[in-house]
């Protein structure tokens, strides 16, 4: 029988944005966008990931003060990483044990610093990890020019091996770990696989976006 997945957002988001000089969660986006609360990198993927999802939980960090306004105004859920330092792994865990804490048994993970995919790539990625649950499969990965992304969307089975890893792991041991065991999908969306970790990158996608 197919198993109905009960899905969460989890959006990482605990950096301290050391490259870009300022909090890549409070970007305006789109880009060169006048801003407000819901027009920030954070507030989008909100916004992407709540219709794929019964509720969408952020992990920030020291930084968590200042996304409060923008998830409690769309309908988000915050936790506190209260040791960052210790690395965004420590972040997924924490939204790991959230989610299933809150009776949710399978998640779509983002990260605050890639810019959110078109909303029909993200409708591909959820129509694909109902097919891969049917298959027994534990994972979606989305790839764009040969290159693995996000978000990425875990099952139950992935969720509990990434929660009984090592901390000194990382996600991507245990995906390649457990490789027999995803979906990757292609996309033509060539977000999937960038980064904005400088202000030269979100520069470039605010030209993109003209």
């Amino acid at each position: 029988m197919t198993r109905s997945p009960s899905l969460c957002g989890i959006i990482l988001a605990a950096g301290v944005s050391s490259r870009m000089g300022r909090d890549k969660a409070l970007l305006p986006w789109p880009p060169g966008h006048p801003g407000g609360l819901r027009n920030t990198l954070l507030g989008a993927w909100i916004e992407l990931l709540r219709p794929h999802t019964d509720m969408v939980i952020v992990v920030g960090g020291a930084n968590s003060h200042n996304l409060e306004p923008i998830v409690y105004s769309i309908g988000g859920f915050l936790v506190e990483n209260r040791a960052p330092e210790l690395g965004q792994f420590s972040s997924l865990r924490l939204g790991l044990h959230e989610i299933l804490g809150r009776g949710r048994d399978s998640a779509i993970v983002a990260l605050v610093d890639r810019p959110p995919v078109q909303p029909a790539t993200m409708t591909h990625l959820h129509s694909a990890f109902l097919g891969a649950l049917e298959q027994s499969l534990w994972a979606v990965v989305p790839e764009h020019d040969a290159r693995h992304g996000h978000p990425i969307l875990l099952a139950r089975e992935m969720i509990e091996a990434l929660l009984r890893a090592q901390l000194t792991a990382t996600a991507r041991d245990i995906l390649h770990a457990n490789a027999t065991h995803i979906c990757y999908v292609p996309v033509e969306d060539a977000r999937v696989a960038m980064n904005i970790n400088t202000q030269e990158d979100y520069d470039r996608l605010a030209v993109e976006n003209t």
